[in-house]
């Protein structure tokens, strides 16, 4: 289902903006936060525009979950909306076959560490870089739910191999090519990515643009048929000389998009900068330096009624539910890293497996897993629904990056004590990649923040800005409701945000979901309760700081970060219930029990605990499902098992 409809002309910053541009002012702000502010709006503004209405921010699950009366519970767990790919299938088997090869030979990577050529060229032949092109352009037309089911898949034989493609075919010139160009560039240049003639990177950031967007330097000028660039970007992803790549620069002073082809070499125009980096260790991540860099102007992508920032913002989603999949790849490496240790390592004469708090490691992590494959599964049908997805998959980047963080140190590293650090181990090789996406497609708390403007934004232009307009018109700079002028002049946007809050306050209906399992669906009715009174506070917490509230960052991140919660919560209890394997069904609810536990300030009860060590110690014996691809890693240092006994 296509996810794009040409919209109708959207308004231009200066029509959406000004009062906004005024009110930031009036908290405070200087003219140049205004202005940068403005831009990064205008392009959220124009990203949703390109989606028909159905399909918008405040039409998405989490916004109606908060705001609606009625609860979107069919938008919460649905069926497969498209048929997966049968020759995407075949493409899928054949690429982990030569994923498996290559680790078991131990041909993966070159003498400096890095994915070897040939292991790219033998997954380009399965189909590999194409899985998410249509077959018109020569690709296997795999639909998103089923590439990012598979990156879960390929994650437990390599996570960077996975991570590769999610860079190519979601964040790389993929996504922009197949949602913004036009047919003579998708017929040009999509077969050669389809094929892995050309792999694909997207230079976005740069030294001083991070999560700022907006303090892009690097430039094209027009000199006759082709753009010259120059700039430098930094951190770039699957980067090198011969591969094709999107260069978000400004043309004319507005940020615009091309896609590059790189030579085979380095040349005085085009230049790597390589740098020690501890993250991406196996994958190419350098930065580029652009000097009158020519681009052929016919592969400028054209945004309707948007520019460079909007094709950028559009893609990142994929890459974040990519990321949230990655971990559960990657997670699964890990629980299959500690079985088979706990069983080894004995302590006072008894393997560690048989202690309680490494059952209860092993029984959390299988619950991370869980969510991670709610969240990944969930999202990515969204999109293939054709939802913007924004919030959704803001949060499935969040928890996936920090459930693989706290799975990393505190359940891995923890159980396989100093044994963690040395060369060859599964946490001391790439305790950096581990970490590292909490920072990938956006900072956590900074993408928290991100989600809460996005709960909030049409909240407040239906309450909040006629208040503002009205003083305004009326030269009232500060308002108090004891005069009665003052009262009589807001009295219609009082009235209407008075409706709103004492209907939201009175309204009683609850979703229920009792055809879940038992020990599931209390959990999925009161995480989705949770998220209806939730509009109270986030409007209460609007009204209080009013136009201070964009830099009362600490509160906007707590309360973004329950309602993110409880979406876990209910996305991993109806994702459970409709699993066949127990124990899939009991990680889930024992995942969703200790996420309420900590949204209510409650401790973990014994019941609890009982229940999460009792499942530590079944997957001891039966594995969790999705596990079969893992190749089984040798304990390092071993001893004589029997003597230590």
């Amino acid at each position: 289902m296509s996810t794009l409809q040409k919209p109708p002309r959207a308004a231009s910053p200066a029509e959406r903006s000004t009062f906004a541009a005024e009110a930031l002012k009036l908290g405070g702000k200087s003219e140049e936060e205004v202005r940068r502010m403005g831009a990064v709006d205008a392009a959220d503004d124009q990203v949703e525009a390109l989606y028909a209405a159905r399909y918008q921010t405040v039409n998405s699950p989490v916004h109606r979950a908060v705001w609606d009366d009625q609860f979107p519970v069919d938008l919460f767990h649905f069926d497969s909306v498209a048929s997966p790919s049968e020759c995407a299938a075949q493409t899928m088997d054949e690429a982990i076959h030569v994923a498996h090869r290559h680790v078991q030979l131990g041909t993966l990577l070159d003498e400096h560490r890095k994915i070897r050529q040939p292991v790219l060229d033998d997954l380009a032949a399965t189909g590999y870089w194409g899985l998410l092109i249509g077959p018109e352009y020569g690709g296997r037309g795999a639909t998103f739910t089923q590439f990012a089911k598979f990156l879960t898949r390929m994650a437990t034989v390599d996570p960077t191999l996975a991570g590769l493609a999610s860079v190519h075919g979601c964040i790389g010139a993929v996504d922009p090519l197949l949602t913004f160009g036009n047919a003579d560039q998708k017929r040009r240049l999509l077969p050669r990515l389809a094929s892995g003639e050309k792999l694909s990177a997207f230079a976005l950031t740069e030294p001083c643009a991070g999560s700022d967007l907006t303090a892009l330097r690097t430039v094209a000028v027009r000199d006759g048929d082709d753009y010259l660039v120059t700039g430098e970007k930094l951190f770039i992803t699957n980067v090198l000389p011969g591969r094709m790549i999107g260069v978000v620069c400004r043309i004319d002073g507005r940020p615009a998009v091309l896609i590059a082809e790189l030579p085979d070499h380095e040349t005085d125009e085009f230049r790597l900068k390589r740098y020690s980096l501890y993250a991406l260790q196996h994958a190419h991540n350098y930065g580029i330096l652009f000097n009158n860099f020519r681009v052929p102007a016919e592969n400028l992508l054209e945004a309707e009624d948007g520019d460079g920032l909007t094709i950028a913002y559009h893609g990142l989603n994929r890459g974040r539910v990519a990321l949230c999949a990655n971990a559960a790849g990657t997670m699964r490496a890990m629980l299959m890293d500690i079985l088979p240790w706990a069983r080894f390592r004995r302590t006072y004469g008894e393997p560690i497996m048989n202690r309680e708090l490494v059952q209860r490691r092993a029984g959390e992590l299988a619950g991370l897993i869980v969510a991670c494959d709610a969240l990944t599964e969930w999202c990515a049908g969204l999109l293939d629904l054709g939802y913007r997805g924004e919030m959704e998959c803001v949060i499935a980047k969040i928890f996936g990056s920090e459930a693989q963080k706290h799975a990393a140190i505190e359940l891995h590293m923890k159980t396989h004590g100093g044994r963690s650090f040395l060369g060859g181990h599964l946490f001391g090789d790439n305790v950096h990649d581990l970490l590292a996406p909490c920072i990938y497609e956006g900072e956590g708390e900074m993408l928290g923040l991100a989600f809460f403007k996005s709960l909030v934004k049409d909240h407040g232009r239906r309450y909040f800005e006629p208040i503002g307009k009205t003083l305004q018109a009326a030269g009232i700079r500060r308002p108090n409701l004891a005069n009665p002028a003052h009262l009589w002049t807001l009295r219609e946007p009082l009235w209407n945000y008075s409706k709103w809050r004492f209907g939201k306050m009175l309204h009683t209906g609850r979703p229920r979901f009792q055809d879940l399992a038992p020990a599931l669906w209390p959990h999925a009715e009161w995480s989705a309760g949770f998220l209806q009174d939730a509009a109270i506070e986030v409007s209460a917490t609007m009204r209080k700081h009013q136009l201070k509230l964009a830099d009362r960052q600490c509160r906007m991140a707590e309360l973004s970060k329950r309602i993110q919660t409880a979406v876990v919560i209910l996305c991993t209890s109806l994702y459970a219930g409709s699993q066949s394997d127990e124990r899939i069904r009991k990680a889930g609810e024992l995942l969703a029990r200790r996420l309420t536990a900590e949204l209510t300030g409650r401790r973990p009860s014994d019941a609890y605990l009982r229940a999460v060590t009792e499942l530590g110690a079944e997957l001891a014996d039966h594995d969790l499902p999705g596990t079969s691809d893992i190749l089984e890693r040798p304990i390092l240092m071993p001893y004589d098992a029997e003597a230590a006994s």
